[in-house]
């Protein structure tokens, strides 16, 4: 891999390899050193077009964990809020020396333009482009639901995919990279999706997706599902009203209190909840249901800065080769690699 930009084209070794990579990541998070020397001397930018916090500070500690230098860049402030250009910001960036540039930016297809240039030579990792793509999002989303089918069906998570699972994402999927990073990498990795959103809600084009769409979620909820997806409304990207009142939309696609209810009703014991974030808590979900045992906020959260790592660990490490495919191949995975270093760094 020479950047991270969409799961569209994240082929299923390559996402598998990345989630096989995040769990040897994740053994670091549970030392009391939290920290490997991999990337060190390396320099990973956090180029921020747009307000972030969680996905800013999860992808600042994953580099740090891998004793990566980190510089912070916010366009509020800066150069670029004075009319300087993504090439002239790029350029500025090359001139420093960076070997990673996270960029989340306003406009969809901004970090695929930065990646096909000639502006930098650095790793380009998507951050969130307009309502394009959320790469690492969907990774780690993918990450925890897999943990938790792996779990159930009593089997080692590494090497295993998501076939047979069945994922309900619902809410403004007009809106949400999340939702199309998701369903692309979801699918690769052999689950069954479902949007559930009002038509309003719902982009042009939908049907082409490789996914099934429901209008109705307590009838999605009654045909059985394993993970329920519950997407933010993001209120500062609509110039128009896309539904009535936010008590008819929480009444109608909020998993409420009801609805978490009716998971226990209907005998599904096993499904989790889950919510990208941040949460509008008493619109798209309850403050019951977010807190309830069934919930993987945290979870998703903790499971990000795993994601983050491998995804930088496999940029920038130098080691860009194909996973091995044959018994008898002499070479390691990046997963065996990193699994060597931290029983080495453990001593």
């Amino acid at each position: 891999m020479r950047h991270l930009l969409s799961t569209e084209d994240l082929s299923r070794s390559n996402a598998i390899r990345i989630l096989d990579t995040a769990e040897e990541m994740a053994a670091v998070g549970e030392r009391e050193v939290k920290k490997l020397p991999t990337l060190r001397g390396r320099t990973v930018v956090n180029l921020f077009f747009e307000d972030s916090t969680r996905t800013r500070i999860s992808f600042e500690a994953a580099a740090k964990r891998l004793s990566a230098d980190v510089i912070n860049f916010a366009a509020k402030g800066s150069s670029v809020s004075k009319g300087e250009s993504l090439k002239d910001t790029a350029q500025t960036l090359s001139a420093m020396g960076a070997d990673a540039v996270v960029i989340r930016h306003w406009a969809s297809g901004a970090p695929h333009r930065l990646a096909a240039t000639d502006w930098i030579d650095a790793a380009v990792i998507n951050a969130g482009d307009g309502t394009h793509e959320h790469p690492t999002q969907a990774l780690l989303d993918a990450f925890t639901m897999r943990r938790h089918w792996s779990k159930l069906a009593g089997t080692p998570s590494a090497g295993a995919d998501l076939s047979g699972m069945r994922v309900a994402i619902a809410g403004d999927v007009l809106h949400s990279r999340v939702a199309r990073s998701n369903v692309w990498l979801l699918r690769t990795l052999g689950a069954e999706v479902t949007l559930v959103a009002p038509p309003t809600l719902l982009p042009i084009g939908v049907e082409k997706w490789p996914c099934s769409v429901s209008y109705d979620l307590d009838q999605t909820l009654a045909g059985g599902v394993d993970a329920m997806m519950m997407l933010r409304v993001q209120g500062e990207r609509m110039n128009a009203s896309f539904f009535p009142t936010t008590r008819e939309y929480s009444r109608r696609w909020g998993f409420d209190d009801n609805r978490l209810r009716a998971l226990d009703s209907l005998g599904f014991k096993d499904t989790i909840i889950m919510h990208p974030g941040p949460m509008n808590r008493g619109l798209e979900i309850s403050s019951a249901a977010a807190d309830s045992p069934r919930s993987t906020v945290l979870a998703q959260v903790r499971n990000g800065v795993s994601i983050r790592m491998a995804a930088l660990y496999l940029l920038l490490s130098g080691d860009t080769r194909e996973p091995a495919h044959h018994a008898n191949s002499t070479h390691s995975t990046p997963a065996e690699n990193t699994s060597a270093l931290v029983t080495k760094e453990s001593h």
